[in-house]
């Protein structure tokens, strides 16, 4: 179905991949891996015919409209309403079905000179009606719908007043309605809560066609995957590994250990053979100058040459193929929060706490308190109100009833999901430089632990990518010296390194947070408590963590 070739790219200076190689068979489930800059969305891209090789060839045996693309950067025409999204009107059995009356209607009033054009339509018009016809039934669009949380919008609803989420499932439901042959979906998972990432897991189990995915969600992949193509950054090539994502990441934990393991024994090797031979050399230099006698200066030029020998045996082992290149530390993010100051034990108290816009309550009458110490995940719907909560901690916006109550010494850090807490106009030093008082150098010393070094440090933000802009954005809460982090989505543009990276700063973090996350593998490794938003209400939900990790596990 999807057959590659020798496909290799590079922009400038920057070799991306070279020889990549792979075939996707009908039916087949294979998750595209690797961390963000080495080229998944290029390669997709590619695949789509959106850009061009620099060599190699790429082969789909499925026509264009069966293919279902999901690019990351998702951009919807803004003048368009939610209907003119979701529904062509060229895939719709009754607008042919209209266009087969209409044409026959025609032909029996045409005249000869016109008739063939008219014929022509005709048979068009008949192809497309039952290509149309294999269109998923009406109720299998509701479902889709109804599982990525759209079944409540209205279809004249105009795509400029939607949310990044709502824009992202409106496009993934775009695709879905298509029913393609094969499915190319760059980082589907962002924007999606647990009960929407679940749906589509479901669907995508059901799936008869070909599927490729780019995604940093570890849960989904095992989930949704069979086979992991792996994007190295110093090889530049693809590798496939059997098995879901667990079943890789232990691969390549063998891998790795393998790796040194060899090393370390071929290096002692080396190690031994240099000692020896400087040995011999010792010996042999010790007995011409201690005697003249000729048997003794013979046996001193025996073991020269074998010191001789074994120098040679040395070099050649040096010089070989076989001689193993030093396992190399990636180059991950570096998150440390440090000297964060202590907070007093309540650090948020929420007193009857309620917000409403017009008829529409999101939540009303909730008491909860944050105590010191506590990562608590804020889950829920999309839409039920997470990010609005977030904004009247933040004082940015102002409760119908109720209050919110921030514990003494508490000093917040809010990540936002939009990052629109960033200046766009601004660059990345002068970002850092505004926050702290660092000289350019400390500045960009810092900035080399988020993976910004050389000119990366002057593209301005709104320039950047939205891994970049993550990285930067973590970078600042870590500079502010802030106790209580309110994170809104924080790793929905991180890579898997990245992630697991802030997982490990977050355990050993003296403060508290409070983030509203989808990511279940994170959840699990993050979080002491979660917090569910539905129905009106916020309440502690221990028995929801228990069932992620039955079903993460």
């Amino acid at each position: 179905m999807l057959q590659v070739y020798d496909l290799s790219k590079r922009y400038g200076d920057t070799l991306l991949f070279e020889q990549v190689n792979f075939v996707i068979n009908a039916g087949e489930r294979v998750g595209l891996v690797g961390p963000n800059g080495c080229g998944k969305t290029t390669l997709l891209r590619i695949l789509v015919g959106q850009e061009q090789p620099d060599r190699g060839s790429v082969r789909l045996s499925v026509p264009d409209n069966k293919i279902g693309y999901l690019p990351q950067g998702l951009a919807l025409e803004q003048d368009s309403t939610v209907g003119d999204i979701l529904y062509d009107e060229s895939l719709d059995e009754r607008y042919w079905l209209r266009q087969v009356e209409k044409l026959t209607q025609a032909m029996s009033e045409a005249n000869a000179k016109e008739l063939d054009a008219i014929e022509q339509a005709y048979a068009h018009a008949l192809d497309r009606l039952a290509t149309a016809a294999a269109v998923m039934p009406e109720h299998q669009i509701d479902t889709i719908l109804a599982g990525l949380g759209l079944s409540g919008v209205e279809l004249d609803t105009s795509v400029a007043i939607l949310s990044g989420g709502q824009k992202t499932r409106l496009g993934l439901a775009r695709i879905l309605l298509q029913d393609p042959g094969i499915l190319l979906l760059d980082e589907p998972t962002n924007h999606l809560d647990i009960e929407a990432l679940e749906w589509l897991e479901e669907y995508l189990s059901n799936y008869r066609g070909a599927l490729l995915i780019v995604s940093h969600d570890r849960t989904f992949l095992d989930n949704t995957i069979q086979t992991v193509l792996e994007m190295s950054t110093e090889s530049h090539t693809v590798s496939a590994y059997p098995g879901n994502y667990a079943t890789f990441a232990e691969a390549k934990r063998r891998e790795r250990e393998k790796h040194a393991q060899e090393y370390a024994d071929q290096q002692g090797r080396i190690a031994r053979l240099q000692g020896a031979i400087e040995g011999w050399k010792g010996q042999a230099s010790r007995i011409e100058h201690e005697t003249i006698d000729f048997h003794y200066r013979k046996q001193a030029k025996k073991i020269a040459r074998q010191g001789v020998t074994r120098q040679r045996r040395l070099e050649r082992m040096l010089e070989s193929e076989d001689l193993l290149d030093k396992p190399k530390q990636s180059w991950e993010m570096k998150l440390e929060f440090v000297d964060t100051p202590p907070s007093g034990q309540d650090v948020l108290v929420f007193e009857g706490l309620t917000k409403t816009f017009g008829d529409l309550c999101l939540f009303s009458d909730v008491n909860l308190v944050l105590r010191r110490g506590e990562r608590i995940a804020l889950v829920g719907p999309n839409g039920t109100g997470k990010t609005t909560l977030f904004r009247l901690i933040m004082c940015d916006q102002g409760a119908t009833a109720g209050q919110v109550r921030v514990g003494s010494n508490v000093k917040i850090g809010y990540l936002a999901q939009e990052q629109e807490t960033l200046a766009s106009d601004r660059n990345a030093l002068e970002t850092v430089q505004q926050t702290a008082s660092l000289s350019e150098t400390d500045a960009r010393r810092f900035l080399h632990y988020y993976l910004f070094s050389g000119d990366d440090v002057f593209t301005p933000v709104g320039d950047l990518s939205y891994g970049e802009r993550a990285r930067l954005a973590l970078g600042l809460l870590v500079l502010q010296g802030c106790n209580l982090l309110l994170l809104d989505e924080p790793i929905n543009h991180l890579d898997i390194a990245s992630r697991e990276r802030f997982e490990d700063a977050l355990a050993d973090f003296d403060g508290t947070v409070l983030a509203v996350v989808h990511d279940r593998y994170f959840i699990q490794r993050f979080a002491t408590g979660i917090w569910a938003l539905q129905n009106r209400s916020i309440r502690p939900y221990p028995e929801l963590r228990q069932a992620l990790g039955a079903r993460t596990s």
